[in-house]
């Protein structure tokens, strides 16, 4: 990993701010997990302070080690509401591929979030690794996340295929891929609906 990786912390799309996740994040990070449709998509689960403050060390430690990087997304125009979450799970330099995941507040939904973050992710992604040789970010979603689907779209990643159920997650999922150079045909049924997804929680995806 380059030596600028670790301070390039905060990332901006439009008026939202990607940053590190703080401890004055935690109330607003319960509540967010209160939303029945966040929490039946995404495997980690917060329900307490301390689960909140377990998730927060988590990610504090992904970012201590150069392997998963996750950004609390606040809206700079909403007197920096927190609105959601994006991150970056990079296995190791060399592996070409790494995965993205995402998850959005309820009242934040329809706003555009998710792709606008995600777009800002990606653009990071592929320039503070290209020493490292990342070509790919895989996004990944159960199939009936119809939703994520048409975020993925809008956030240039394209349908590649259907991979099958795993434990914890008993339907199949959808990987969608960004190329760091070109792009592949977008081919989800749900092209035209509307982007307002909770987030990304397949077994195939982030498991953080």
């Amino acid at each position: 990993m380059d030596d600028d990786h670790a301070t390039t912390d905060t990332l901006s799309a439009g008026p939202l701010l990607l940053r590190p996740w703080l401890a004055a994040d935690l109330p607003a990070l319960i509540e967010a997990y209160r939303d029945p449709a966040m929490r039946a998509m995404l495997r980690s689960q917060v329900t307490d302070e301390a689960e909140a403050e377990q998730w927060l060390r988590v990610r504090q430690e992904g970012w201590e080690s150069g392997s998963y990087f996750s950004f609390a997304v606040v809206d700079r125009d909403r007197d920096g509401e927190l609105v959601g979450n994006v991150a970056l799970k990079y296995p190791a330099p060399g592996t070409g591929s790494a995965e993205v995941g995402y998850w959005t507040a309820a009242p934040a939904r329809g706003r555009g979030i998710a792709p606008l973050a995600l777009g800002a992710l990606g653009d990071w992604a592929f320039e503070a690794f290209a020493g490292d040789g990342l070509t790919r970010l895989d996004l990944m979603h159960r199939l009936d996340n119809e939703a994520s689907c048409r975020v993925a779209e809008k956030s240039g990643y394209g349908f590649v295929e259907v991979l099958p159920a795993r434990p914890p997650w008993p339907v199949d999922g959808h990987r969608h891929t960004r190329l760091r150079t070109g792009s592949v045909q977008l081919v989800s049924p749900w092209a035209d609906r509307r982007a307002g997804s909770a987030g990304t929680g397949s077994g195939h995806a982030i498991r953080r």
